[in-house]
């Protein structure tokens, strides 16, 4: 491997101008300081973190903490990504409840539209039945001025008898309320149109916002397990310079090994 016999300096060049031009994230450089001992020594020195420090988190210049003069460079910025990673978190979390509450609100529209959509139908049914009979009743008592035999005229006599209040004027106010009645009707609907599309958007926004790449992958079969095992391995046999436990961490901190680690770029 050619890239092995590069100098120490050529290789910390590199690395601090990836980090100056934005190239290199913590990721970069925590994939890097597992490839090998030596990048892990040259990736771990103090000025690559510094910058990286001061380039991810510029607060921390002016803001400085008590404990900066004790600690590394690294451990504050891994302090200072937990914080953010807790903070995103929270945000996300806050985003989905109030995004929740919206598709709630819009279902409880929903239904109380559907409710009165339903009422509505059944007055505007009502309505026309009661009309009906009222048009019957009025043609009974046009009946009554022209001949016609004793028993179909005494059965209209006693339709019009039974009358308290003239057809013409509950004719006239029925058909003004069946009018309005259709009139809601309709505004209803539209209503709960729009109604229904805010709901179905509101629902693609809540899945969009749950939807984690990561955790909704379900392998398969057990060979896919077997294989990211014997991989993760390969990476920690390779990994000499550090115990099992400084592997861990370092291969956690970069994002490779564990689940968890997808929710460190939540929206």
């Amino acid at each position: 491997m050619c890239w092995l016999l590069l100098p120490d300096e050529l290789w910390r060049r590199i690395l601090e101008i990836g980090i100056e031009s934005n190239g290199f994230s913590y990721k970069d450089l925590c994939c890097v300081s597992i490839s090998c001992r030596r990048l892990h020594r040259l990736s771990s020195e103090e000025p690559l973190w510094n910058r990286l420090l001061f380039s991810d988190y510029p607060q921390s210049q002016s803001h400085p903490s008590s404990s900066s003069s004790s600690s590394s460079s690294k451990s504050l910025y891994r302090l200072r990504f937990e914080r953010d990673k807790e903070r995103r978190i929270a945000a996300h979390r806050r985003a989905v409840l109030r995004k929740e509450s919206q598709v709630a609100e819009h279902s409880r529209r929903l239904k109380d539209m559907k409710t009165r959509l339903a009422q509505e139908t059944t007055k505007a049914t009502q309505t026309a039945q009661d009309l009906s009979n009222l048009r019957r009743l009025r043609q009974a008592f046009v009946a009554l001025n022209v001949w016609q035999p004793e028993v179909v005229r005494g059965r209209q006599k006693q339709m019009v008898e039974q009358s308290v209040v003239p057809a013409e004027c509950r004719i006239h106010a029925l058909e003004m309320e069946f009018k309005l009645c259709k009139q809601q009707i309709l505004g209803l609907e539209k209503s709960y149109k729009d109604e229904k599309r805010r709901l179905d958007t509101a629902k693609e926004e809540l899945a969009s916002m749950k939807y984690h790449p990561v955790q909704e992958h379900k392998p398969t079969s057990g060979g896919e397990n077997e294989h990211v095992k014997r991989k993760k391995l390969k990476i920690c046999n390779s990994y000499v310079a550090l115990d099992d436990e400084q592997c861990s961490r370092q291969m956690n901190f970069a994002g490779l090994s564990s689940i968890e680690t997808g929710n460190l770029f939540l929206p």
